[in-house]
């Protein structure tokens, strides 16, 4: 977590990348927020040579910046790459070089893990991509520890996300990362996605939603168990409120979400945490008791767990 969140960030896109994805990029870091109290980014796109790129959706982009502003971000982002028989360019992946070992943090989503890979960059590193090109990306370099079914991928300063909507996914995680949950939440808002989802790409291979699953009902249950942390939510607890038997309930559970009800409940009580330990001046076993880890002893073993710091580190960063 760092006291100097970044606050230049340049987004590489060349001729035949995502529409999609350029349009995530932009509307997060491109797209002034101040005005409602949210961190405004010197954002800019680039590449190779400026002027006109093909998207594959065919619009075409007027791209002002060339390779130098990239190599002189706090965070670059590297957008989807379609041409899989076409190396990126030399001046491309030195100029992501550069940055790198400047002190950015680079990220790419979708196929541009492509280009991360050609620099070398992620040799070693666990890695994500799209499902559908995971296999062609193992085959092409072996030396990336390829996770398929995650939408995302923190190796620290090296950052992947999966195909085109978990561009959202992965880049509000690295302003929850470096800005807190807060802001992260206000711009998911803002956009109106979900600040955090759950689950991994293996949801969205075939059906996200099981078309026999009750969604209205669990929507419901959900949204109680959101505001009712505090309680044992407990499988039983949970499946009597949707009048479902717990086995029905947590298959259509997994179904709906990619997750079991658990891990879905460990994971809202941390967000939650994170919230309280942000913007309420209550104390860290006040906060503990409100999320339904009942100690702070507990909350702090699962914060460390899955957020890498103690609570009250957590706070001392981000607490507005």
């Amino acid at each position: 977590m760092s006291h100097h969140p970044f606050r230049k960030v340049a987004a590489y896109l060349h001729d035949g990348t995502g529409a999609f994805g350029a349009g995530v990029v932009s509307e997060i870091f491109g797209y002034d927020r101040r005005h409602r109290g949210l961190p405004g980014f010197d954002f800019a796109a680039c590449t190779d040579r400026p002027g006109p790129v093909a998207t594959d959706g065919g619009l075409t982009l007027l791209v002002e910046h060339g390779l130098d502003r990239l190599a002189e971000a706090d965070l670059v982002l590297v957008t989807s790459w379609e041409q899989f028989d076409l190396e990126p360019s030399p001046e491309v992946l030195a100029a992501i070089r550069t940055a790198y070992e400047r002190g950015a943090t680079i990220a790419a989503h979708c196929t541009g893990t492509y280009v991360l890979a050609a620099s070398g960059l992620l040799d070693g590193l666990r890695a994500t991509t799209h499902w559908r090109w995971a296999d062609a990306f193992a085959a092409r370099f072996p030396d990336v520890k390829l996770l398929p079914e995650v939408l995302y991928v923190d190796e620290g300063r090296i950052v992947t996300g999966a195909g085109a909507a978990a561009g959202v996914d992965m880049c509000l995680h690295l302003i929850r990362r470096e800005y807190g949950a807060a802001v992260a939440n206000g711009i998911a808002r803002d956009m109106v996605v979900p600040p955090h989802r759950d689950g991994g790409q293996a949801q969205y291979v075939a059906a996200p939603v099981a078309a026999d699953c009750d969604d209205e009902r669990l929507a419901e249950v959900l949204g109680w168990a959101r505001e009712h942390l505090d309680l044992p939510l407990t499988v039983e607890v949970l499946a009597g409120r949707a009048l479902m038997s717990q086995r029905s309930f947590a298959r259509r559970f997994s179904a709906a979400t990619g997750s079991t009800p658990h891990a879905w409940v460990l994971s809202q009580r941390l967000h939650r945490a994170e919230e309280l330990l942000e913007t309420a001046g209550v104390s860290i076993e006040e906060v503990a008791r409100q999320v339904g880890f009942g100690t702070a002893a507990t909350l702090r073993e699962q914060f460390v767990r899955r957020r890498g710091v103690p609570p009250r580190d957590y706070r001392k960063t981000f607490a507005t």
